[in-house]
């Protein structure tokens, strides 16, 4: 049983590769993705295992064996860890834009999951309720990413709306969801200027086919030229996407000591609050860098 939380919110500043571990399709690695709704997702399995060990790095949590104790043994003992991530859900996506380079976009599905997720762990959520748009058309919090009233996302154009109450849920997620420091104030006036509510199915194409795929080369180390079936496809989730994961605590159960949830929640919400984490695979190649910002 969990006694204390707070939510994470991982803004990605470099394409991220979590991995799926099973190929379908033309891309060889792709990344993974939610059953139901085919919006990525970070397993909270494999954000606990890059939280870990982020901390292993930490002189702190190696002392008197903090790190075993709350984040659960790894030789054999047998008890759990203080410490739970659950998995990190889609927010705000990135995509390419006529104007203003790229639009972060949503859907009243990613809202909902995001304002249901806060409210579970007790925390606060915007007030404004956005109508969802028709097909063919989106809600926009500003106006100067538009051409004659329509956006312009890759290949597709959308009728536009201005919506009063996006972008009250664009000012939120820019207090509350991004990080607070002067080198993001760019980026948090972005997403209350250029945020676009789209339909879900829209949504649901650009998250499926607006990601980052690059190509790889294996080189042969004797002839200095590529190998046979050398040639691979990776996918990532492009830079500038927001998720949510909650971060559940509860008393130590190592019976060493007695650290209580509250005082988990602080030490691991300390040490992650603004941090530049590596998550996912492909880290010699500058992947997988996201920035944490802790609501508790």
């Amino acid at each position: 049983m969990y006694q204390a939380q707070a939510a994470l919110f991982l803004y990605a500043v470099s394409p991220v590769h979590m991995g799926a571990g099973t190929a379908f399709g033309l891309i060889d690695s792709p990344i993974q993705r939610e059953r139901h709704s085919d919006h990525p997702v970070f397993a909270g399995s494999g954000l606990k295992g890059a939280i870990r060990h982020h901390f292993a790095q930490k002189d702190f949590w190696r002392k008197d064996g903090l790190l075993e104790r709350l984040f659960g043994p790894e030789d054999g003992e047998l008890y759990a860890g203080a410490v739970s991530f659950g998995d990190a859900q889609l927010v705000l996506f990135p995509v390419r834009s006529a104007k203003q380079g790229y639009v972060y976009v949503t859907s009243p599905l990613a809202l909902a999951r995001c304002a249901r997720q806060l409210a579970l762990l007790g925390k606060p959520v915007w007030q404004e309720r956005v109508a969802s748009p028709n097909a063919g058309s989106c809600r926009v919090a500003g106006a100067d990413f538009l051409t004659d009233g329509r956006l312009h996302l890759e290949a597709f154009d959308y009728a536009a709306t201005e919506d009063k109450a996006l972008q009250g849920v664009g000012s939120w997620l820019a207090q509350h969801a991004l990080p607070q420091d002067e080198a993001h104030a760019f980026f948090r006036d972005k997403v209350e200027r250029h945020l676009a509510l789209l339909p879900d199915e829209d949504f649901s194409y650009f998250v499926k086919n607006a990601t980052v795929v690059e190509p790889h080369v294996r080189i042969d180390d004797e002839s200095g030229a590529a190998s046979d079936r050398g040639l691979f496809y990776v996918e990532n989730l492009p830079p500038e996407s927001l998720l949510i994961a909650p971060l559940l605590t509860s008393r130590e159960r190592s019976g060493k000591k007695e650290v209580e949830a509250e005082a988990v929640l602080e030490n691991v919400a300390t040490e992650l609050a603004g941090k530049t984490l590596q998550i996912g695979g492909d880290a010699t190649v500058g992947r997988g860098q996201v920035i944490v910002t802790v609501l508790k």
